[in-house]
């Protein structure tokens, strides 16, 4: 069975000597000290390796299942989130007035990937439901916040995001779920969802949906679009659980992986529901919780990425095949272990530097979230929503890619069930998809949020790698600088294209989009580990407590420079390519 340690020190290291988030005028940032933080993510990562790891492959091959109407989760799944409730792990970041812990989003970031790695399927069961919670928090009335956050924050009552139907997936414009208006101001919802995760369970004691659905009469379209409350049981008026309402599953879907998490299809038959946000602006109010969803699936791509490569290299390290070439490193046995050969040693780069500098990236991410949303920062507001795409689509594609490396570590062992290798590469196959597939991430990245402000953002963005260009323009750091200088034109050469192109023919910036996200995210792993490398030299020179640490910090910042990010370039031809190379084919020749 695969093991799972919680790289806590990797994670203290970019909070406290990148970020230096204690010496940040974030509001509750001051709290955030490193024993403070120490403190919280050793608890996280000891329930993560300890109780919730374990149940990883039991999810995978028990799955929920669904008799007589009731969903019953794997072998030891209540049980653990019992334990994750108690601990109160649900609310870290949520108000104190409703039972959570109010501290920084940055913390439930940290905390997310140990508990993600450890087990995606579990850990989904409460990342909706505080999605959910930070829909109702922002959009509800006070009347509604104070039915359900109390309960959605303990987890006592989980919820869901209920967006795609049969008939439509991304565009929402089409469903057909109907919320007929009833003299008490509420509604009557009937339809059906699809691919409902966490849609219901034996974990909590109600399910909190979100449900998009039109009203008769209204808008055509998205812009017809509102979203309401739905109960899987009626709440009284004293906050119990009452009669079940008009909601009901009608079957889990068989999944590629996350078979721990039940993905429902569920119906709504004049189920009582409840407008959330203004009539008509359901989109609105769901993408509160879609953005800080996209950005806990690409902290899931990352995840996956970590677990998978900790036990790629503990094969890798045991694993005794061949010589090396340079002569026998184990001379005592019969072969040398795999580590020893400059392919293992390239796919096992390749794994750590993404990883490494993913991890700096989504807490880099979650630091500009509470600078905007505690400091009522607008610059980092619209900085990260120019990234979330980037964020969501390019780690969880490269996430994918690094669990597919992973398992190549293993050779045929890795497609063996009993290793376990495979379930990291199916699980994190879905955060390509759910949430906006990355297709979907990139044209809105190029169609949206390159023109947000009149390209104010991505202009930022330029000119914070310039200006760290130019700062650390010396001999230690030209390693360092001088690639992401060249990475960084690139971008700018790309955006520059669409500028030149994108009016006259919308074809050849679409026909980039995806080519210039994962270039996007070159560069910004490009400046995540610029920022790393400058952080370790100056601990090294200044003296530290643990030189080794530095010192593999900086070989691995050497090798994303110049093993990865030349990658811009190859970008950067393809996107120039234009359109026709992508669209001159007809339809009827494929």
């Amino acid at each position: 069975m695969p093991s799972y340690t919680a790289p806590t020190k990797d994670i203290q290291y970019v909070l406290h000597e990148v970020l230096n988030i204690s010496g940040s005028d974030i509001p509750g940032y001051s709290d955030l000290e490193p024993e403070f933080t120490e403190a919280i993510l050793d608890a996280a990562g000891q329930l993560a390796s300890d109780v919730i790891a374990p149940l990883n492959t039991v999810g995978d091959q028990e799955g929920c299942t669904f008799e007589n109407g009731v969903i019953t989760t794997p072998t030891g799944f209540k049980e653990a989130f019992e334990q994750v409730k108690e601990g109160g792990w649900p609310g870290l970041d949520l108000p104190e007035e409703y039972g959570g812990q109010g501290l920084p989003y940055l913390m439930s970031t940290a905390v997310g990937e140990l508990f993600s790695a450890a087990n995606q399927a579990f850990t989904m069961y409460q990342g909706l439901t505080h999605g959910a919670a930070s829909a109702i928090l922002v959009h509800g009335t006070e009347e509604q916040k104070a039915t359900y956050l109390p309960k959605m924050t303990s987890c006592e009552w989980t919820g869901t995001m209920n967006l795609t139907e049969p008939h439509c997936g991304t565009d929402l414009g089409l469903m057909r779920t109907k919320a007929e208006p009833q003299d008490d101001g509420s509604y009557k919802i009937t339809g059906q969802k699809i691919f409902i995760s966490a849609g219901d369970h034996d974990m909590s004691e109600n399910v909190i949906h979100l449900v998009l659905a039109k009203i008769p009469g209204g808008p055509e379209g998205i812009k017809g679009v509102s979203l309401f409350i739905v109960p899987k049981f009626n709440v009284n008026a004293d906050g119990s659980v009452g009669s079940s309402n008009g909601v009901s599953v009608g079957s889990i879907e068989e999944k590629m992986g996350i078979h721990g998490n039940s993905t429902c299809v569920m119906n709504y038959d004049e189920a009582n529901g409840y407008l959330l946000g203004e009539m008509h602006k359901g989109m609105r109010a769901m993408f509160t919780m879609m953005n800080e969803a996209r950005l806990g699936v690409g902290m899931q791509g990352l995840a996956q990425a970590e677990a998978a490569y900790q036990n790629a290299v503990i094969y890798a390290k045991d694993r005794l095949q061949g010589r090396a070439v340079t002569g026998p490193a184990n001379p005592d046995g019969p072969a040398d272990p795999l580590i020893v050969h400059p392919d293992i040693r390239r796919t096992l780069m390749d794994q750590k530097s993404f990883i490494e500098g993913a991890r700096a990236f989504m807490l880099w991410g979650a630091n500009l979230i509470d600078q905007a949303h505690r400091s009522g920062d607008k610059e980092a507001d619209g900085l990260i929503s120019l990234m979330t795409p980037v964020l969501k689509g390019f780690l969880t594609d490269k996430g994918y890619e690094a669990t597919v490396n992973a398992q190549q570590v293993y050779g045929g062992h890795g497609y063996i069930e009993e290793w376990g290798m495979s379930q990291f590469t199916r699980d994190a196959r879905i955060a390509m998809i759910y949430e906006g597939a990355n297709g979907v991430q990139a044209l809105d990245l190029v169609g949206r949020k390159l023109a947000l402000d009149g390209g104010k953002y991505v202009m930022a963005f330029f000119d914070m790698v310039k200006g760290f260009c130019k700062e650390n323009s010396n001999d230690d750091m030209a390693d360092f600088v001088d690639p992401l200088k060249t990475a960084s034109k690139d971008l700018q050469s790309a955006g520059m294209f669409f500028m030149q192109n994108g009016m006259k023919n919308p074809n050849a910036a679409l026909s980039g989009s995806y080519d210039f996200m994962h270039l996007f995210g070159y560069v910004c792993l490009g400046l995540m580990w610029a920022r790393m490398a400058k952080v370790s030299l100056a601990a090294l020179e200044n003296g530290t407590d643990d030189p080794e640490f530095h010192q593999n910090k900086l070989t691995t910042a050497r090798y994303y420079m110049a093993r990865q990010l030349p990658m811009t370039g190859t970008l950067l031809k393809r996107i120039e390519s234009g359109a026709d190379p992508v669209m001159t084919l007809p339809a009827e020749a494929f």
